[in-house]
């Protein structure tokens, strides 16, 4: 594609996540000649952040977890910024596109700009923070590289470290998993009075809580940290938790700063419409600090899944490189796995519910005017991507097998129909 000016055109992607990947796919659909530059604040090739606690277990390493091969870059013509923070963008003075500012001085000009700028943790202002030396957050690979060399070198003495996590959500669980083997004691806060309480409710969430309190991880739910000192935490009720590391995993905020300093709608992360686009010309968003399209609920909200980053910075490529992409079918969804307990979970829950529990599993299934609006799947990954189809193509139940639509919790038997038209004759 050649711009108007008759140059290659030239695209800036702020940002080397997920998303940014997507977004290079995305363009290089249709623009196999375009200008490619890459803001990465890391220093790291893109990679597989849910890896990370992965990592930590030994699972896997770095080479192999890249999200893309190691010449990605090269093959797509990529010129990459590592370690440096794009600050600012502005209408360039001739009135042609952008100027990115960045964080060592420099500037880039950009025709069409993708912000794939991802989400930063959340801190709350803790009294006595400052005076904790060993202390993390865990979202990036230097997170994990670090927390591990604190781990390693405080296991050189007596005994395993203990550690407190101050958050049980996914981020808090999965880094309870990852250093499960380094660590001594591990306790786990939470103001809420259940595990994952953004995706279960408090029926399974117990059933969670159980696998892991089998692994002698402890739990202090509706409780959290009044103020820290050195060395132990004095949390709301009184108690003192003693530790050697901590891991803040609050919650985490999106980065939108760079669209809302230049006059662009931001909520709790970038506005943007079904291709991606922000209210600012030539401007996209994507990934976890877009606020896009929600299906399930039929709104926009911010929805920080791998998945949904790939392909909403896929379909911005593909839009700002002259092409014409819509994504509108996307839906929440946690697929996680601890200690090889595995739980999935889909869309929205506040709807008909029918449960069953067999074999030590516990499945949930939401329907509202006769459509399967969410479901939770504990202890079980049973055909998890037909459900997961059903509800992102808004498929009528009644168009599916008698038994699946009467009793939804049952046969999970779907129609040749069904099979042939949307899931390939997959059961």
């Amino acid at each position: 594609m050649i711009s108007v000016n008759g140059d290659i055109k030239k695209y800036v992607i702020i940002g080397n996540g997920t998303a940014a990947a997507g977004c290079i796919e995305g363009i290089r659909k249709n623009d196999a000649n375009g200008d490619i530059t890459v803001i990465s604040e890391e220093k790291h090739h893109v990679y597989s952040r849910p890896l990370i606690s992965y990592y930590l277990e030994g699972k896997t390493d770095t080479e192999r977890m890249l999200y893309r091969g190691a010449d990605f870059y090269e093959k797509n013509g990529c010129k990459v910024y590592y370690g440096v923070k794009a600050s600012g963008i502005t209408s360039a003075v001739d009135g042609n596109g952008y100027t990115v500012a960045l964080s060592d001085g420099r500037s880039i000009k950009a025709e069409k700009i993708c912000v794939c700028t991802g989400s930063r943790p959340f801190v709350p202002p803790f009294e006595g923070l400052g005076s904790v030396v060993n202390k993390f957050s865990f979202m990036t690979l230097d997170d994990a590289l670090g927390l591990e060399k604190a781990l390693n070198e405080l296991s050189e003495g007596v005994k395993k470290p203990s550690v407190l996590i101050v958050g049980a959500g996914l981020i808090g669980l999965k880094c309870a998993e990852g250093i499960y083997e380094k660590a001594g004691k591990i306790t786990v806060c939470d103001l809420a009075d259940r595990v994952l309480s953004s995706i279960l409710d408090a029926e399974n969430a117990s059933i969670v809580e159980g696998k892991l309190r089998e692994r002698r991880i402890d739990f202090l739910l509706g409780n959290s940290v009044k103020k820290f000192s050195a060395g132990e935490a004095l949390m709301n009720d009184g108690s003192i938790v003693k530790f050697d590391v901590l891991v803040l995993a609050v919650g985490v905020r999106a980065n939108s700063e760079i669209v809302k300093n230049a006059g662009g709608n931001v909520n709790r992360g970038i506005i943007v419409d079904t291709r991606m686009r922000t209210s600012l010309p030539d401007v996209y968003a994507a990934g976890d600090c877009a606020e896009g399209y929600d299906s399930s609920i039929g709104s926009n909200r911010v929805l920080a899944i791998l998945p949904n980053a790939y392909m909403q910075g896929f379909t911005a490529g593909v839009n700002i490189s002259g092409g014409d992409a819509v994504f509108d079918n996307a839906i929440p969804m946690n697929s996680i796995g601890f200690f090889g307990f595995h739980i999935m979970t889909a869309g929205s829950y506040d709807d008909v519910c029918f449960c069953e529990n067999r074999d030590g599993a516990v499945r949930k299934f939401f329907v509202k005017d006769g459509l399967l609006k969410g479901f939770m799947l504990i202890g079980s990954e049973e055909r998890a991507g037909i459900y997961t189809s059903l509800i992102r193509e808004k498929v009528p139940l009644d168009s599916v097998s008698s038994d699946f639509a009467h009793n939804i919790a049952s046969n999970y038997i779907f129609s040749a129909e069904i099979r042939r038209k949307r899931l390939g004759g997959a059961v």
